[in-house]
C-alpha cells in the first residue's frame, strides 16, 4: 500500500485530465481508481452513489479472461461489490453476468435462531420473455 501511495504521488504532478496511466498493471489501476473516485458525482442517493463507485470499479478492473504468463499475478477482476454501510445496502456484480444484485440488509433477520439463507447466483437474469405489447410507443420511418 505504500508503494502505491508514493506512486500516486508521482502522478500527482501529471493533469488526469490530459492524461491517466492505462496499462492493467495493479500501479496504474490504482492511480485511476484514485483520480476517479474524487471526480465521480457524489450523492447521498445510495443507487447514485452506487453506480458512481461501480463505474470507478469498472474503470480499474482487469478484464475477463486477461491472464498473460509474463504478470501472474495479473489477474481477472471475477466480481465487483459495492458495500453500503450507511444505508445497509450490499451490491454485487459477477464479471460473466451483465446485472448488478442487491441485498438491502434492513429487510433481514439476523437475530439468533432466524433462518440461514444464500443467494443463488446461477440463476438466468435474461428477461425476454417478460416483454409486454406497449401501444403507447411506435416505430416510424423516414
Amino acid at each position: 500500500y505504500g508503494y502505491q501511495l508514493a506512486n500516486k504521488k508521482y502522478w500527482s504532478g501529471v493533469d488526469p485530465l490530459n492524461f491517466l496511466p492505462g496499462s492493467g498493471r495493479s500501479e496504474d489501476r490504482f492511480v485511476r481508481a484514485s483520480f476517479y473516485i474524487n471526480a465521480v458525482t457524489q450523492s447521498d442517493d445510495p443507487r447514485i452513489a452506487a453506480a458512481a463507485v461501480f463505474s470507478v470499479i469498472r474503470n480499474s478492473s482487469v478484464p475477463y479472461g486477461v491472464s498473460l504468463p509474463e504478470a501472474p499475478n495479473l489477474s481477472t477482476t471475477r466480481w465487483r461489490v459495492v458495500a453500503d454501510q450507511k444505508s445497509m445496502l450490499f451490491y454485487g456484480e459477477s464479471a460473466t453476468s451483465p446485472n448488478v444484485f442487491w441485498v438491502d440488509f434492513k429487510k433481514l433477520d439476523f437475530s439468533e435462531g432466524a433462518h440461514v439463507r444464500k443467494l443463488n447466483l446461477g440463476v438466468d437474469m435474461n428477461c425476454s420473455g417478460q416483454l409486454i405489447p406497449d401501444t403507447t410507443l411506435s416505430f416510424f420511418s423516414a
